[in-house]
């Protein structure tokens, strides 16, 4: 049920234009209806800041439950942000203490793009770990995306990201470890999802210090981990939130670095993601753009619209009952105060017992 436009954000028209169920402020005030409030806090650089706020909130607008949606965006200050980025920030998104003082009863923390080896050095790790202390006293559930996982898992357990030899990039095969586990209830028992990242934390970092993991990939490994209790925290290590088109940008994102000089390497294709015709038609772009690059002359277009109509999305499906199971936890374990993360009679320690 609806997600509502109580701010002049543009995602919202634009979700609206997707078909996606947004209700104006002036009808949900009309509804007697359940709100839950949930936090957005938007790490990621300004080339994905926009399309990550509709990514996650088409996830928690799409989910079925009979509630109004109110998703409040936040980020981090010191984040470096351009002039253009900036003002977006500055006339859409709330400040932590406004996030404060209305309270939450969800959070979701978004990737980031380090620009450190140590994550403690960036320029979020204070803030993010303010809001960290914060959430765990005054939110029921906060959900972590990619590289917050690394972060969280770092400054709530002291477990470390290793470096992996290569990118892990690409859609991959994932099963489910817990099957009776409710934010997997009704998902299928295997799924695809998209990873993209340099670092990993595994299974046995996670489970050594008490973590519940319940899905995993033999080629990608964990996406999705919860802390001890089964809610407080949950962690994607990667991200089904993509749209079927996020891995092609980002590929053609790493081919204009190649051209520019700021790559060595010509890109390889994201795995398990193009179809043989797309594949076959890449490498024969490949060849022209080296050409053209060698003998100076005109670059070959990039064929946008063609490669859109060849991808397919086969994630999107348990990604929403991913949200739809988070959500529907949320909702029975809040009280409609946002600021009491429980209701009476829950125990904080045990607040899947029963459910």
């Amino acid at each position: 049920m609806p997600l509502v436009a109580f701010s002049p954000l543009p995602t919202f028209e634009r979700l609206m234009a997707e078909h996606h169920d947004v209700l104006p402020l002036d009808k949900a005030e009309h509804q007697d209806i359940r709100e839950l409030h949930v936090g957005l806090l938007n790490m990621m650089p300004d080339a994905t800041l926009q399309a990550t706020e509709r990514q996650f909130m088409r996830l928690v607008g799409d989910c079925n439950q009979i509630v109004q949606f109110y998703v409040h965006l936040f980020t981090i200050p010191d984040i470096p942000r351009s002039t253009e980025a900036q003002a977006w920030i500055d006339q859409y998104y709330e400040t932590f203490d406004q996030v404060k003082e209305h309270g939450l009863d969800a959070l979701i923390i978004s990737g980031a793009n380090p620009a450190n080896p140590e994550l403690e050095k960036e320029s979020f790790w204070p803030m993010l770990t303010e809001v960290i202390d914060w959430a765990a006293e005054n939110v029921t559930s906060t959900l972590c995306a990619c590289l917050a996982t690394h972060a969280v898992v770092q400054y709530k357990y002291g477990i470390c990201r290793q470096p992996l030899p290569n990118k892990k990039w690409g859609v991959y095969r994932h099963r489910l470890t817990k099957t009776d586990h409710p934010l997997t209830r009704h998902t299928n028992t295997k799924f695809d999802v998209p990873h993209s990242r340099y670092n990993q934390i595994t299974r046995e970092q996670l489970e050594a210090k008490g973590l519940r993991t319940l899905a995993q990939s033999e080629d990608a490994g964990v996406h999705l981990a919860t802390s001890e209790d089964g809610i407080r925290l949950v962690f994607f290590q990667g991200h089904p939130e993509y749209d079927d088109f996020s891995l092609l940008k980002e590929y053609k994102r790493e081919i204009d670095r190649w051209l520019c000089g700021e790559r060595a390497d010509y890109p390889p294709f994201p795995e398990n993601y193009f179809e043989k015709p797309v594949v076959e038609y890449l490498q024969k772009f490949k060849v022209e753009l080296e050409n053209a690059r060698k003998n100076e002359t005109a670059r070959p277009e990039w064929p946008e619209e063609w490669l859109l109509d060849q991808l397919d999305n086969t994630w999107r499906d348990t990604a929403l009952s991913t949200f739809n199971n988070w959500l529907g936890l949320v909702y029975q374990l809040t009280n409609k105060n946002p600021k009491l993360p429980f209701m009476e009679g829950v125990d904080p320690s045990d607040p899947l017992k029963g459910l």
